[in-house]
């Protein structure tokens, strides 16, 4: 096989996959919305960890052992 078949990509046709990356920038976007809302914690990948984006800033809770 050459390098060249398998670096090309197929063109989509089907136009519900074409909406695919709108839908799910919508859904992220309605996610975070509603979590800010709501005070619940929501989790994304910043600076190569994952870090809750709802978190206050200087306010931790504190874990009884």
């Amino acid at each position: 096989m050459s390098a060249s078949k398998s670096t090309r990509s197929i063109p989509m046709r089907d136009p519900d996959l074409l909406q695919v990356g709108a839908a799910l920038r919508r859904a992220a976007r309605r996610a975070r919305q509603l979590a800010r809302q709501t005070g619940t914690p929501f989790y994304i990948w910043r600076d190569d960890r994952i870090v809750n984006a709802n978190a206050q800033p200087g306010k931790r809770k504190s874990r009884a052992a």
